[in-house]
């Protein structure tokens, strides 16, 4: 790997940050310690920093010095942790019951800290790099509530990007992939209302527990018989909620679970057949129902100029052979698809390893996300800290003298 020197050698700084925010994880908008290391951080190395979007979000502000007109980008990291128990008790486990960083957002934060050192330090480029430090990832919008406290507009940038570690692919591997690279997170509850009656006369009343086994099988045939083949797309029913008594016919059930597309198109035909197949389902038995159906998080779609662009500055780090530059989507969410909705960008998958990394102490879970005995791979750090670098240089390397949008035409080789 031809990582950069002067990262590989505060590793060790960037590694203490990374475990001092493992070990005080803070969940989705209360991110206020964790925005203070960050914010002092680039404080302390010069960097203008803005905070407050979306509550605890910061953005850095690092101009290049070269002349040209390169225009700006963003480089996104996420900085929250999630409500659940911590398996591990290393030295750096956290210390807050119910709140872990199960996810690597504590690295992915590192990660962009150890980037921001260096082009702090090293301004030879020709325009101005937006340091997006997001709250709330897991399930709070953070990305969206930074939009609409003006992100874009407070910071305008022509393009923006973002990270993930990825458990299972080899450290000092990467994987992307244009167009759908995660998938959209939507939620339902289907309540039907029958009418409770004695359990031994069921004649008298509307068994709902019936109507919603009906549902719930059902639901699958949107699935099988509405969707087209060739898209992908997942209807999980993870609850049906009922009863109180073994001679009790009760009077309402309750279905919950999860949709997941990777097109919106996709997503409302199955949304409309949903409530096509519920509603006239319940019609049939004499119950009725409502629906809620919640649209969380859209489609991770990466831009295929960007991701091209991205997928060549990996391999000029890690090797072609190293970048697997077309692989397969994912049925996990990312809110990091709001941005990538309003700005051109990429969106990349880093890899983590198989969890031998994990010091003794861990628990004898996987180390996979959001598993209690996960924890993020410090050797990433140089790998991920360098890939951001050398995004940066090389954009503005092929874009100064360009301000690129989406509808801008190809770019040029800057003048030296």
């Amino acid at each position: 790997m031809n990582l950069l020197e002067p990262i590989i050698q505060f590793q060790e700084e960037l590694k203490a940050i990374r475990r001092d925010i493992h070990a005080h994880p803070e969940l989705s908008f209360e991110e206020v310690r964790t925005a203070d290391v960050v914010a002092r951080q680039l404080e302390a190395w010069g960097i203008p920093v803005e905070r407050g979007l979306a509550t605890t979000g910061v953005v850095g502000i690092v101009k290049g010095t070269r002349p040209g007109h390169g225009g700006a980008i963003g480089l996104r990291a996420d900085m929250d942790a999630l409500p659940m128990q911590e398996r591990n008790t290393f030295g750096h486990a956290s210390r807050h019951e119910g709140k872990m960083h199960a996810c690597g957002h504590d690295g992915h934060t590192a990660m962009l800290l150890g980037a921001a050192r260096h082009l702090a330090a090293h301004r030879d480029f020709a325009g101005t790099v937006y340091l997006i430090f997001q709250p709330a990832e897991e399930g709070g919008g953070g990305a969206r509530a930074m939009m609409d406290d003006g992100l874009f507009s407070r910071f305008p940038m022509d393009a923006v990007f973002g990270m993930h570690n990825w458990p299972g692919i080899p450290v000092g591997q990467f994987a992307v992939t244009p167009g759908p690279m995660m998938a959209s997170s939507n939620e339902f509850e289907i309540t039907v209302n029958g009418k409770g009656a004695h359990a031994a006369l069921p004649h008298l009343g509307v068994d709902p527990i019936m109507v919603a086994v009906q549902i719930a099988q059902s639901l699958q045939t949107v699935i099988t018989r509405n969707k087209k083949p060739v898209d992908a797309a997942v209807i999980s029913i993870t609850q049906i909620h009922s009863g109180s008594a073994t001679n009790i016919v009760p009077n309402d059930a309750v279905l919950r679970g999860t949709v997941r597309t990777f097109s919106m198109d996709v997503l409302d035909m199955i949304e409309s057949r949903m409530r096509a197949i519920a509603t006239h389902t319940a019609e049939a038995f004499g119950a009725t129902v409502d629906m809620v159906f919640d649209r969380n998080y859209p489609p991770l779609i990466n831009h295929p100029k960007e991701t091209a662009f991205a997928a060549k500055v990996l391999a000029s780090l890690v090797g072609p052979d190293n970048v697997n530059a077309e692989c397969e989507p994912t049925m996990g969410a990312e809110d990091f698809a709001f941005m990538l909705q309003d700005k051109p960008g990429c969106y990349v998958f880093i890899g983590n390893g198989e969890g031998d990394h994990r010091e003794a102490g861990h628990g004898l879970g996987p180390c996979t996300l959001h598993n209690g005995s996960y924890d993020f791979n410090d050797d990433l750090l140089p790998v991920g800290a360098t890939y951001w670098v050398n995004l940066v240089h090389q954009w503005f390397g092929a874009h100064a003298g360009v301000v690129v949008t989406a509808d801008t035409a190809e770019p040029v080789e800057a003048g030296r």
